[in-house]
Formats: C-alpha cells, structure tokens, sequence
C-alpha cells in the first residue's frame, strides 16, 4: 500500500481529478488513479459485462478487481465472473460473507423478502466495507445513465461514509457507447441480459424488464427501494 494521505489532502485530490479528468478517456482515468494510489487502489466489478475489466486491463494489467459475492447470485453471474477472470488480464478475488446462506436465513430467515434493506447491507455493504477498508481509492462501473440517482456521478470523487477516493472510469458513457464498445472488442457479456435482465442483482430481487421499460425496474420490483446501498 501507499503511504498514508491525509483526508483533507485526499478530498481535495478527488476533487482536482474529478475536474481534470472530467473529459480523459476510461483508461486514462484507471490509470491515474493506478499511478496515484498505486497497490491502494482497488477496482470492482459487478460481471454484469466485461466492460470496466477490460477497460481497467488495458490500462493497469494485471489489476485487482473485487466480485462480491452475496451468495444469492444467478449462476450466470458467477459463470461470467469466470469466464471474465480468464479472459482479461485481471486478477480477481471474491469478497462474501462470513456466514453461508444457509446460516444466514437460520438465523434471520429470508431477508430479501422481509427486509430487503438490511439484506443488502448485510450481505453486500457490510462485507465490501470490509474488503475495501485497506485501500485509499476504489473504482465502479457507475453511469451517469444508469438511472436519475446517478446522473451527477462525478468520474473521481469523494465516498464521505468510508473516507475514500471513488473512481468512476465509465461515468459519462451512455448506454450507446456500452453498446458500441462490447461490439468492438467482442466483450463477455453476461447471458441474462440476452433475456430482458437490463440490471443484474441478486437472483431472488431480479427479474427481467419490457422493452422501453427502465433498465432497473427489475430490481427490487414492486417496491421503493432503487439502490443497495453501496454507491
């Protein structure tokens, strides 16, 4: 890891690249945050596609990415972070929860159904929090696209809850350039969004959308809850 910044120091450093990087190139932005922070930086990845992975390969091969593993994901999911982990020159380590599934709904029954809230924070902020406590900078794959909620997503920023530098290399993509990026480097993209799954989850949260629907109205259908808590 990198010497210790100060948070004052890192605050204004997020901001400075938030500014600057504003127009760079996904790569340029992966590696600056790569050559800044260095072993302390940290990407992750939701293996809804290989977009961000393999971006984030060009950029820093050899880089670390983070799958967090609720137990609750579609085997597409988990077969996708595979096949992503083989294919890209990436090293990836799966983050779960000390307790299996199985422990978990003995002790607090089906939370996803009950308390979807506590679920997630149970079961993916709880156990990332905890995997990205050593780093001074993470990355997403959050789009100012993706929904309203993430429309001012700056490309580097500040996460005031863990004190930490956010990195978000794709934030001003638009879905167009997802697409347009996918076809040109022939990118692994998981099979459930071939049927209708625009915004993967959690298999019991999840379900697919109508065309012209919103991308994330599958998740957590029904009810209010747009966000699991961890961007």
């Amino acid at each position: 890891m990198t010497t210790r910044i100060p948070t004052d120091e890192l605050q204004r450093m997020a901001t400075t690249a938030g500014r600057d990087l504003e127009d760079a190139p996904a790569q340029d932005v992966v590696r600056w945050a790569h050559e800044t922070f260095g072993d302390a930086f940290v990407l992750t990845a939701s293996m809804a596609d290989g977009v961000l992975c393999h971006v984030a390969s060009q950029a820093v091969p050899g880089i670390r990415v983070l799958f967090l593993d609720t137990g609750y994901h579609f085997a597409e999911t988990i077969g996708t972070r595979d096949a992503i982990a083989s294919a890209y020159d990436i090293t990836v380590e799966t983050v779960g929860h000390p307790l299996t599934v199985p422990e978990h709904e003995a002790s607090y029954g089906k939370l996803y159904e009950t308390y979807p809230d506590l679920c997630c924070a149970m079961r993916k902020v709880f156990p990332l929090d905890r995997a990205i406590r050593p780093y001074t900078a993470w990355a997403s794959g959050v789009r100012r696209a993706e929904n309203p909620g993430r429309a001012a997503a700056p490309v580097v920023g500040w996460d005031p809850r863990r004190k930490k530098v956010k990195v978000n290399p794709l934030a001003t993509w638009s879905d167009e350039q997802v697409d347009d990026y996918i076809a040109e480097h022939d990118i692994l993209v998981n099979p459930l969004q071939q049927l209708g799954y625009a915004s993967i989850g959690c298999e019991p949260c999840t379900q697919p959308v109508s065309d012209g629907e919103d991308p994330r109205a599958g998740r957590w259908a029904g009810k209010a809850k747009t966000e699991c808590g961890i961007h």
